[in-house]
């Protein structure tokens, strides 16, 4: 990247006012609102329905790694934590790394411990974006990556998946990149449409990447939920490890996403800049509970494929139930999100959209789902009219009890 670029002045407004714009928190009127995740919780809370909306399982991580923060605990690991993280997380996530992708991490340089990937995905886009710059990343997408762009006065240039495959037009992403563009965001598997690259997308994202000189920032949580073969890092492509800062937490693989531990790593020239902009956010994430993280990662193979097992038959039982109801889910290929084609109770309810059906679900038949065009940019929105988003992170019968309330 040329840093002798001319830099461009921030749009006006407040930078919180920035960040709330760019994560859909203000309307049109101006007014602040919550995420779309707190608005849909709240409706599950007041309704008493299935709350499917919120990414969050119900179940307790690996008993392995509770003994191990509980230990922590009483042991004395109560004080701060290095800003970069322990060492026997840091050791840990780069021997994660190399047992699963070949992908060859120093420890010490090339990994920074932050609270949850969201600090992770803030902090490596605030250590490098300026204010004029474009960001390339795949809609609809996690709300987080507009608030962060806008608050850094960049740009999200936006390429849809396109229902009901979900799948980048390729002469559109080629289109996305332009002298502008500083860094593309890569979310796979990929939140909320459970859909996962293939490499000929991969491979094309990555020689555009090299062509415009940019840094690629990958969110990776669901790394260990995918359904078909083994997950592959944009880092382990040839020639990107490079250019690319990896995230990834312990929340989702783990069930433990209120620990918020996460991690960025990468070559030591991307991952410095990270280290010293999450200094002054949080300067360091729990430390009782980094050395649970370290002791998950070390899981045997055994538990990442039970992981596996165990939201496949999941994700069949809400892909089930929904079709039975009248709705066309798409089947996932990772993550535990299911999203749905829900004309049909659309129909039923009489309600225009998905984002207008969300409360009629909601009251009528007591399931919580999040409409997808509140994920989408303005210009896409109408692609995803008619599409939610339902977690299948949660237990069996929670999911059969689910799909019996849609269907009735």
């Amino acid at each position: 990247m040329d840093a002798t670029d001319t830099a461009v002045p921030c749009p006006p407004g407040p930078p919180w006012e920035r960040m709330a714009r760019g994560g859909g928190l203000l309307t049109g009127t101006g007014e602040l609102t919550g995420t779309v995740f707190e608005e849909m919780s709240r409706l599950a809370a007041r309704t008493g329905a299935v709350n499917l909306g919120q990414g969050f399982p119900d179940v307790d991580g690996p008993q392995e790694m509770l003994d191990a923060a509980a230990a922590a605990l009483r042991s004395g690991g109560n004080q701060y934590s290095p800003v970069a993280g322990l060492p026997v997380l840091q050791e840990a996530v780069a021997a994660h790394q190399h047992r699963f992708y070949g992908i060859d991490v120093d420890p010490g340089t090339g990994v920074v411990v932050t609270v949850g990937a969201s600090e992770g995905l803030a902090a490596s886009l605030l250590a490098f974006l300026r204010p004029g710059d474009e960001v390339v990343v795949f809609e609809p997408h996690y709300d987080l990556y507009g608030a962060v762009v806008e608050f850094a006065g960049a740009r999200l240039v936006t390429v849809p998946l396109e229902p009901p495959r979900f799948a980048p037009d390729p002469e559109r992403l080629a289109a996305a990149f332009g002298p502008r563009t500083r860094m593309v965001i890569l979310n796979d598997p990929h939140n909320p449409t459970g859909t996962v690259f293939d490499d000929a997308v991969l491979t094309r994202l990555a020689r555009l990447a090299a062509e415009h000189d940019c840094v690629v920032v990958t969110d990776e949580v669901y790394e260990h939920l995918r359904y078909a073969g083994p997950h592959r890092p944009f880092a382990a492509l040839p020639g990107a490890f490079e250019r690319t800062l990896t995230v990834s937490s312990v929340g989702k693989s783990f069930s433990a996403t209120g620990w918020r531990v996460g991690w960025v790593s990468g070559p030591a020239h991307l991952v410095g800049p990270v280290r010293a902009t999450k200094a002054y956010l949080t300067h360091s994430a729990a430390t009782p509970l980094q050395i649970g993280a370290a002791t998950a990662l070390g899981a045997p193979e055994g538990f990442y494929d039970r992981l596996t097992e165990d939201f496949r038959r999941r994700r069949d039982v809400l892909v089930q139930g929904l079709a039975a109801a009248g709705a066309e889910p798409f089947e996932p290929q990772g993550t535990f999100f299911v999203v749905a084609d829900v004309r049909g109770l659309c129909e039923r309810h009489g309600a225009e959209d998905a984002e207008h059906l969300a409360p009629l679900l909601a009251e009528r038949a007591g399931v919580v789902g999040v409409p997808v065009p509140a994920l989408a940019s303005a210009t896409h929105r109408g692609l995803y009219a008619s599409w939610m988003r339902f977690s299948f992170g949660k237990r069996l019968e929670v999911l059969e009890e689910a799909g019996r309330r849609l269907a009735g």
